[in-house]
């Protein structure tokens, strides 16, 4: 927990299984991934960034959040995977004073990931009898900030990263960017919706989020014993960068999946570069 100003920031991971199934078992223990929500808050009132898959997991969520006696103001949400919206209604349930709020785009994607065919055909599948209720969108859009107690909290529009509109967010008072998916921290970043051209926006991303010279930056996804150390702003740089050329020189996915996890042998959830060295060599 860091404390600067008035306002606070603490950060909760949930250790889960990973959507992606059937990769070798030469990995298996490493084969999880960890989802961060992060709790800004200040004197009486907070900021919810991002939920998370299941019923209990947000279930935790919703009792560790009470434990900071503070009102919930807002749930934000940094883009529209599943993993990171998909609780929000059933965190409103618990703090009926806040408001849901995302931006325009993320708002925009979320109704296609919520439909009833792809909850039955993929999520139930994934996670049975496991997800949380109501799932639900956006409340209130949100163009370029909003604020927390009279402290400004500024959105940055990522753009393409590991899927379309992420975004991030600046807390100048905290010197902190919750980076949501834009950058991951000890994890393999889920490549599998981008492209190798699409990756030079992660990158350039990335690049743009040094700019604000951050003394903490938490990964949407990350190691929970990891520091939120402004570092893994290069580390990512270099993981995007690195995957982009081997994947140029590779003859198969097997062998883009295979020099990767030579080079980055600790990190967590091998199925998102299983799946991501098959988006781009088939």
């Amino acid at each position: 927990m860091i404390t600067m100003t008035s306002l606070q920031y603490d950060v909760y991971n949930n250790r889960r299984n990973s959507v992606t199934r059937g990769v070798p078992d030469d990995t298996k223990d490493l084969q999880w991934v960890s989802n961060t929500a992060t709790l800004i808050y200040g004197e009486q009132e907070a900021i919810l960034v991002d939920t998370y898959t299941t019923k209990s997991a947000n279930q935790e969520l919703i009792d560790w959040t009470y434990e900071h006696h503070v009102t919930l103001k807002y749930i934000y949400l940094t883009h529209a995977h599943a993993d990171h919206f998909f609780g929000a209604g059933m965190i409103k349930n618990a703090f009926p004073g806040a408001t849901i709020i995302a931006t325009q785009a993320t708002a925009d994607g979320i109704p296609a990931v919520m439909t009833p065919a792809n909850l039955a055909g993929t999520w139930e599948k994934l996670f049975p009898g496991k997800l949380p209720t109501p799932i639900v969108g956006a409340d209130q859009v949100v163009k370029d900030h909003f604020t927390l107690e009279d402290h400004p909290i500024t959105v940055i529009s990522d753009g393409f990263t590991d899927t379309h509109d992420t975004t991030s967010l600046w807390v100048p008072d905290l010197q902190l960017i919750v980076a949501g998916d834009a950058t991951y921290n000890g994890i393999h970043a889920y490549m599998q919706e981008t492209t190798l051209a699409a990756c030079q926006n992660w990158i350039k991303a990335n690049e743009h989020l040094k700019t604000f010279k951050p003394q903490h930056v938490v990964a949407g996804h990350k190691i929970p014993e990891n520091a939120d150390d402004p570092a893994i702003l290069d580390s990512t740089i270099a993981y995007i960068t690195t995957f982009n050329k081997l994947a140029q020189e590779a003859t198969s996915a097997l062998e883009l999946y295979r020099q990767m996890l030579a080079l980055y042998p600790t990190y967590a959830n091998p199925g998102s570069l299983w799946s991501s060295a098959h988006a781009v060599i088939r």
